[in-house]
């Protein structure tokens, strides 16, 4: 949601001075992440994506004291120091995290030998930074055996999501999610093969079933097919003897060893210069 929100609102300062948000982006991504918390933890309603999943957040640790859990759907939601700690942790720690990272990259406290209080500052943001990820995959670990606590900060204050109710009515249609399954992967497929597809072997393929074929016989045969002009150096292609450009020519040989003709889509199996000897394909120049 976040990033959705972000997106719009460049949009809104596109026509301004380009880079001006660059700067500004870690106090736009901690602007954005507060209003999110502000209209839907603060005021104990669940996220869109929540939503959809039927899950609220619940203080665990007013339910172990009860211990009187029947359905597993028990429980208060979180406290107000349970709130005002997960801004502080989920936004203010990111900010600030950022923005120490962009302030040690601009000011080189890596490379700074002169300054050792700096280098060993860095080397300590770097171990925070690797003992956290190590943190944050044992947790990973944990959710995917216990299915409790998501990330650190929900760990560390016991804010558990469990479901809003027994019975809810799936929000989002299996038709829909197959229609949008098959057409990401249809164009995950096309986006791995077009860059292998050449486009001239393509269009000789489709030539024969190309509805102006009866007008490409008809077309004036004293310009280069390739590149609608008049060729400086005409050289034909054989066997069928259509006059090229010799780049032209040349280059789509080159390109595709299998390279038909673009007129009569006939094989080129080699160039001769208008009016001189034959020259094959794999003759070097």
């Amino acid at each position: 949601m976040s990033a959705m929100l972000k997106e719009q609102l460049v949009k809104v300062f596109s026509l301004m001075k380009p880079g001006m948000l660059f700067q500004y982006e870690p106090e736009l991504d901690a602007f954005l992440e507060f209003l999110i918390w502000r209209f839907s933890i603060w005021v104990d309603k669940p996220t869109p994506g929540i939503a959809l999943m039927n899950l609220r957040y619940r203080d665990e640790r007013a339910v172990e004291i009860r211990e009187n859990v029947r359905t597993g759907l028990e429980g208060p939601g979180l406290t107000v120091a349970q709130k005002m700690w997960y801004c502080i942790a989920a936004v203010g720690g990111q900010y600030i995290w950022a923005r120490l990272q962009s302030f040690s990259a601009f000011r080189r406290w890596g490379d700074s030998e002169q300054r050792p209080l700096a280098r060993r500052v860095w080397g300590l943001m770097q171990r925070i930074e690797g003992l956290y990820k190590a943190a944050s995959f044992g947790n990973l670990l944990l959710f995917l055996y216990t299915g409790r606590y998501r990330n650190l900060i929900e760990r560390a204050l016991r804010a558990r999501l469990v479901y809003e109710s027994p019975n809810m009515n799936r929000a989002v249609s299996f038709e829909y999610m197959n229609r949008q399954l098959v057409w990401n992967e249809f164009s995950e497929m096309l986006l791995l093969l077009l860059p292998l597809l050449n486009s001239s072997t393509v269009k000789s393929v489709l030539h024969p079933f190309s509805k102006n074929k009866s007008s490409s016989s008809t077309e004036d045969d004293s310009t280069c097919p390739i590149c609608r002009a008049s060729p400086t150096t005409p050289y034909l292609a054989l066997p069928c003897q259509h006059r090229y450009c010799y780049y032209c020519l040349r280059t789509r040989c080159a390109a595709a060893p299998s390279f038909r003709c673009s007129r009569c889509s006939e094989p080129v199996v080699a160039m001769q210069r208008h009016g001189s000897i034959v020259e094959h394909k794999t003759h070097n120049q």
